[in-house]
């Protein structure tokens, strides 16, 4: 691709788009960096990067980072099992409408859309789900429900003649990671690890930089990826214990697991939640999403995009962990800067 080219990229504050918009950087593009966290925007822009600070419920602030892109990766989302509905609905299905809209004005090349395979979830055990399968009535909560929505909205778009790919990387992992392998670590440190099941639940995840070329390969591909959709994972499906084993061991912290039936720990959960809502409180530290996603398997078929899009992750499941726990031990234990 041309070293002149402009990306923007939303969510480019979160996890993900940081380490999208700092790979892109240092291809040559252009990068546009599109979120809300300030400290982390002025970071890239320090960088080099032009940082608009908006929400994606805002057209308008959309519309002006949009301007003069010739790529779009929308990876910017309300990605959580706790919150408001209405904050899931502004900020990805609202969000998502707003940034088709900015690209459709602008003519881009290609929009590249994250979206994620909690789509699939429906509490059973699953191997090997492909893209074409049905996908359940409804979203196992509301972050899948409104992803679900937004995908919707990306496919009108194709059909109408937007060139657009769309991804579902599974659960990200690596250096600045805030979500995934931080509440299990501290999970772990408050002695409540709940190993459901014994953990015996084939576990799919995806080191960040491999969805970084995923991405990439996105927006390089042909026409015939147009519309489509496409899993990412590390391909590398193993028992929850046997990662967690790992992860322990490379951070050298006992783990704390504790053996919880599937049926105790989804009333648990349950009641905990209705707790919650009842006093408006904040996200209880089991939700059944949770549950689901510990205790049922849920595995990837990768053959489209290593087909289509010549995906092959680099970085294997064991050297992400010793990557990750570097990061950790080095900053991200503290609360350190997640990059950059």
């Amino acid at each position: 691709m041309s070293p002149a080219r402009r990306a923007l990229v939303t969510g480019a504050t979160g996890f993900l788009g940081q380490a999208l918009a700092h790979r892109l950087q240092g291809a040559g593009w252009e990068v546009v960096a599109f979120g809300r966290n300030e400290a982390v925007g002025a970071r890239l822009a320090a960088a080099g990067m032009r940082f608009f600070r908006g929400d994606l419920a805002d057209a308008a602030a959309v519309e002006a980072a949009a301007a003069g892109a010739s790529h779009v990766f929308h990876s910017g989302a309300l990605s959580s099992p706790w919150g408001r509905a209405a904050d899931f609905e502004a900020a990805n299905v609202a969000g998502t409408r707003h940034v088709i809209a900015a690209c459709e004005r602008h003519g881009v090349e290609r929009l590249v859309h994250v979206s994620t395979p909690s789509l699939y979830f429906d509490g059973r055990h699953r191997l090997a789900i492909r893209e074409d399968e049905p996908l359940p009535a409804r979203g196992i909560n509301v972050y899948a429900e409104t992803k679900r929505r937004a995908e919707g909205l990306v496919d009108a778009a194709a059909a109408r003649g937007l060139p657009v790919v769309t991804l579902r990387p599974r659960a990200l992992f690596g250096p600045g990671d805030t979500t995934l392998l931080p509440r299990l670590v501290r999970a772990n440190a408050r002695g409540f690890l709940p190993l459901i099941d014994g953990g015996r639940a084939l576990t799919d995840v995806t080191y960040v930089d491999n969805v970084v070329d995923a991405l990439l390969a996105a927006a390089a591909a042909g026409p015939e990826a147009l519309g489509r959709h496409y899993n990412v994972s590390n391909g590398e499906p193993m028992p929850l214990i046997d990662l967690l084993s790992m992860l322990f061991g490379r951070l050298a912290l006992p783990m704390n697991g504790r053996a919880v039936p599937y049926a105790v720990a989804w009333a648990l959960a349950a009641g905990l939640e209705a707790a919650a809502h009842a006093t408006g409180g904040r996200e209880p530290v089991l939700t059944r999403y949770t549950v689901g996603v510990l205790a049922r398997t849920q595995t990837l078929d990768l053959t489209a995009a290593r087909r289509e899009l010549g995906y092959a992750p680099r970085v294997s499941v064991a050297e992400g962990l010793e990557r990750f726990a570097a990061w950790w031990e080095a900053e991200g234990a503290s609360g350190g800067p997640s990059r950059g």
